[in-house]
Parts: C-alpha cells; sequence; structure tokens
C-alpha cells in the first residue's frame, strides 16, 4: 500500500524547489495535496501536472485570513487535514548593522509567525481527523549559527517544534522539525551564487549539495504512520555539515 494512502496534507511554499519535490513524491504515495504558494502561476501549473489528488491555493503564509482559507478549502475537497508541511521560507544574508528593522520584521513573520499561524489553524482539523503529523522545515541554521534573521527565525522553528509536540501529543498529532544543509533549490543555485555553493559544496563530508529529493524522503517518513514514536524531535540532513 502507498505510504500515504487516504491522507490529506498542505505544503506550504510548494510552487517549486523543496515543496514541489514534497508534493509530487506525497501524491505518487496516495496523499491528496494542497498545495500553496504566492507564486500562482507555478503552483498552478504543478497542481494540474499532479491531477485530480492536488488543489493549488495561492497564500501568503502570514495571513491568519489565508491560513483559515486554506484549511478550510482543504476540508472542503478533501476532508480533514492529516499532515502539515510548513515548508514556506526565504533567506537573508546581511550582517546585524546592515538589516533594517523592516527586513528583520519581514523574515520573522515569513519563516517564523507562519509556522505558528499554520499550527494553529490546522490543528482543529487534525483533531477531526483523529490526529496527524506536522512537518516543519527548519535548517541546519536551526542548530549552529548563521546569518542574523535566518539563524534566528530557524531557532525558533526548532523551539515551537518541542512546544507544540508536548501541548499537541494527547491530541494524537506528532510535531517534528527538518533541518536541510544545502540543497540544490533555485533560491540556493541561482546565478549570483552558485559558485559560492560549489566552492562551499567542497567542505561538506559527502563532498557536494543534497538533491530535494532527498529532503523529501525524511519528510515522507515524518509525515507517514512509519514514524508513529517521533515527535519534538530535530532530523538533519546536512551531508555531515553539523557533525564537523
Amino acid at each position: 500500500m502507498a505510504r500515504l494512502e487516504g491522507k490529506v496534507a498542505i505544503i506550504t511554499g510548494a510552487a517549486q524547489g523543496m515543496g514541489a519535490a514534497h508534493a509530487r513524491r506525497f501524491v505518487e504515495e496516495g496523499a491528496k495535496v494542497v498545495l500553496t504558494d504566492l507564486s500562482e502561476e507555478k503552483g498552478s501549473a504543478l497542481a494540474s501536472e499532479l491531477g485530480e489528488n492536488s488543489l493549488f491555493i495561492k497564500q501568503n503564509v502570514t495571513s491568519a485570513v489565508d491560513w483559515a482559507n486554506v484549511v478550510g478549502k482543504a476540508e472542503e475537497k478533501f476532508g480533514p487535514v492529516n499532515i502539515l508541511v510548513n515548508n514556506a521560507g526565504i533567506t537573508m544574508a546581511k550582517s546585524i548593522l546592515e538589516t533594517t528593522e523592516e527586513e528583520y520584521r519581514r523574515i520573522v513573520d515569513i519563516n517564523q509567525v507562519s509556522v505558528f499561524l499554520g499550527m494553529k489553524t490546522v490543528i482543529p482539523s487534525m483533531q477531526k481527523a483523529g490526529g496527524g503529523s506536522i512537518v516543519n522545515i527548519s535548517s541546519i541554521n536551526g542548530i549552529v549559527g548563521g546569518a542574523v534573521g535566518y539563524t534566528d527565525t530557524k531557532f525558533a522553528v526548532r523551539g515551537i517544534t518541542k512546544a507544540a509536540a508536548m501541548e499537541c501529543s494527547h491530541y494524537g498529532i506528532r510535531v517534528n522539525s527538518v533541518h536541510p544543509g544545502v540543497i540544490a533549490t533555485p533560491m540556493v543555485v541561482q546565478e549570483d551564487t552558485k559558485a559560492a555553493v560549489e566552492e562551499f559544496a567542497k567542505h561538506i563530508p559527502l563532498k557536494r549539495v543534497a538533491q530535494p529529493e532527498e529532503v523529501t524522503n525524511l519528510v515522507l517518513y515524518l509525515a507517514s504512520d512509519e514514524s508513529s514514536y517521533s515527535t519534538g524531535a530535530e532530523f538533519i540532513v546536512d551531508g555531515g555539515i553539523t557533525a564537523m
């Protein structure tokens, strides 16, 4: 049997990169998937490719109203939600002295507040479903230091994951965080950063960056019932960077 047969999933930031890889695999594994993103053109195209077991909804993940709309439409189309993958996020690589308050608040809203809003909105739906799995995508910068703004928010995702796991365990809802290293997504391998990424890859113990599908394998495990005894934990997929 498919590993997500009968499950209903919401994946944010699903129009490209890791989110798109997760969506494709989830549908292959039997899930009905709601894809959300601000990129309507790419998101709609992917949903069309994936067929009747997918639905694209344009969403601003920092909006509580948008979150209510997404969960409501997911239930209307497919039924109560079993899986939430909080994948949407942005990067920022500025020093603390160069970062404006506006820029800082923006990355906090997108990377951190959106995770709170997503969990708060989806938990009642998961209660109706009799339980569920929430997978929050953090980063290795939620384990070790990095740029201000990005690191702070990814540590926050790690923290809220643990707090929510404690609170939601008696609902039958598991909450875990995934911490990718350098992944070959459009955001990472764009022309102005490609050379720097290739140089950094030489210092990764496995000597390469990961493909999005390698993160998907881990996210799929956490979304499925195979990880039924895992909650409040960090799962690192970084080629060995944090072991150095």
